[in-house]
């Protein structure tokens, strides 16, 4: 069959069908995936409650994060064999892998049955499905990609686009549904087990739908042809030619666009929570309403893709979302909780400390101790988000509230029970001023102002349509047919799974540096700015590419 036959033969019942099983199967893939990070603090308790808590503290955040850190690795496997056996069982032999993983948490005993196994058996579910997802995203985007007709991939592959938040919105959906229909106290002992167990179902779907799909048409062209690569790592990382290519997807395009996806669809989540003090439940349906709002717009943009160009819509949502960010989360404070917006700009906080003393608070697997007393003062002002200014000082830091003056204190050299009678002492009185200062405790809900907040948060996510959209289409067409899946998936995992992965930990390191709740937000905002000059000046476009002729 002549390529031309292949790219302009109108879209058939059969591509239809692809496009409908490679975003379904992707869906439950993430559903998930996201049932864990749901369902993280309850796990901690099952499977984590007989160590001590330093070391079941450390276990339930390696647990929570392998998943991200083996998503490359995953790419890496998976590309390869995508690229030398074919697209359909490669990403068949994933949502295998996922399903049953899933599964097996959700029958897995607990610490209090079979011990330390336990915790040891999850983190090594978590590293498969992590593994697995790493190869799901870059078959599914290639094989549907592959199936388009020309001048349709972006959007027909904006549906994979669509399916992080709609595996998101899912999991969610079915945890608050047996919350609701057994109660909480059966939730927390055995009901959590559910929705993992429920996911036999959704792979059983999956699994039926693929294995009743055909291969790329692509791929197998190629294939009859005798093309396909024999070595795909070494020729996508090996050859200067390919890796440059890799290098400039990774940071002109995917840096930027996981920053902001991770900006718009989890920080704005973590923002609402943590430093605006808006309860749990409240937060989670505002964000849910807006994901909702704005999913369509993965389709929209995606489909523009194919009339502008795939460069200049997802590089102008790394501009837009740079330039706007900062006005964005302050009129999200005003709306969510104008109290403390209040309270920010009329009761002003002073930190007075030996900068030799305060630490940078990056860390990213939550265990670390930062012992200095400016460092301790630093974490309590964080943590209840309160904006201060650092002036240099010597000795002991203090914290200037008003006309109150604090004096930390120093955790070193102190037994465990004195560091926590003296950090006990020391957050009551720093919460009790800053209360007394105007800083609420908690966003009112009287004074909520939900259309405002739904509002922005819907924006934030457009902006995420804008850079996630016209991707996966993007990534498709910048590489050849015979080390496409492989040389795709590294750069996406790799930008989405530790640019995107590390901003809240990153966010709030820079908060707790400089005493600016805003100020996380420069994370973002300079990798989104780094890809836009990138792009800008090495991204070519490549719409119009020809993804049936393999250079």
């Amino acid at each position: 069959m002549a390529s031309t036959n292949i790219k302009d033969a109108p879209m058939t019942a059969e591509e239809r069908k692809v496009i409908f099983a490679s975003s379904l199967g992707t869906v439950f893939e993430w559903y998930d995936f996201y049932l864990y990070g749901s369902l993280a603090a309850i796990i901690a308790k099952q499977f984590f409650a007989g160590l001590d808590p330093t070391s079941g503290f450390i276990f339930a955040l390696l647990a929570f994060a392998a998943g991200f850190i083996v998503r490359p690795f995953g790419a890496l496997v998976f590309g390869r064999l995508g690229d030398m056996i074919g697209r359909k069982y490669t990403f068949l032999v994933t949502i295998l892998l996922m399903g049953v993983s899933t599964f097996i948490v959700g029958i897995l005993p607990n610490y209090n049955t079979i011990g330390v196994a336990a915790p040891v058996i999850l983190i090594v579910l978590r590293l498969l499905q992590g593994l697995a997802l790493g190869g799901e995203y870059g078959g599914a985007a290639t094989y549907v990609a592959e199936h388009a007709p020309h001048g349709r991939r972006g959007a027909y592959t904006a549906w994979i686009q669509t399916t992080a938040t709609m595996g998101l919105f899912l999991s969610l959906l079915v945890i608050l549904g047996t919350r609701t229909a057994i109660g909480e106290d059966a939730f927390q002992d055995w009901g959590w087990r559910v929705p993992f167990i429920v996911s036999i179902a959704l792979l059983a779907i999956s699994v039926w739908i693929r294995l009743s799909m055909n291969e790329s048409p692509a791929f197998k062209k190629m294939k009859e042809e005798g093309k396909t690569s024999k070595a795909p790592l070494s020729e996508s990382f090996g050859q200067w030619s390919n890796l440059k290519i890799v290098l400039i997807a990774l940071f002109g395009l995917v840096a930027g666009q996981g920053v902001v996806w991770y900006t718009g669809q989890f920080y704005a989540l973590f923002f609402l929570t943590q430093a605006l003090k808006v309860d749990g439940p409240t937060a989670n349906i505002l964000v849910a309403v807006s994901l909702l709002l704005a999913t369509p717009f993965f389709v929209v943009f995606g489909t523009l893709s194919d009339k502008i160009g795939r460069k200049p819509i997802i590089l102008g949502g790394c501009l837009i979302a740079a330039v706007t960010y900062f006005p964005l989360f302050k009129a999200l404070t005003e709306a969510a909780n104008p109290d403390l917006a209040r309270a920010q700009a009329t009761a002003p906080v002073t930190l007075i400390a030996n900068p030799a003393e305060c630490s940078f608070q990056f860390n990213p697997t939550g265990t670390a101790k930062f012992t200095s007393s400016c460092d301790v003062a630093k974490q309590v002002l964080a943590n209840n988000s309160v904006n201060y200014e650092s002036i240099d000082g010597s000795g002991v830091a203090q914290i200037k509230v008003g006309e109150k003056v604090i004096e930390s204190y120093s955790a070193v050299g102190l037994s465990p029970e004195e560091a926590k009678a003296k950090d006990a002492a020391f957050k009551k009185t720093v919460v009790d001023s800053v209360r007394e200062a105007g800083y609420p405790a908690k966003a009112d809900p009287a004074k909520l102002n939900k259309p405002l907040v739904v509002g922005i948060l819907t924006l934030l996510v457009i902006y995420v349509t804008m850079v996630y959209g016209p991707i996966a289409a993007m990534l498709v067409e910048m590489f050849p047919t015979r080390i496409r899946y492989t040389s795709m998936s590294l750069p996406y995992h790799i930008g989405n799974g530790w640019f995107g992965g590390l901003l809240p930990t990153t966010a709030f390191a820079i908060v707790a540096q400089t005493g600016n709740i805003y100020n996380g937000l420069w994370y973002p905002i300079i990798i989104a700015m780094m890809t836009f000059v990138v792009g800008l000046f090495l991204v070519r476009e490549t719409k119009d590419v020809d993804i049936y002729k393999d250079d």
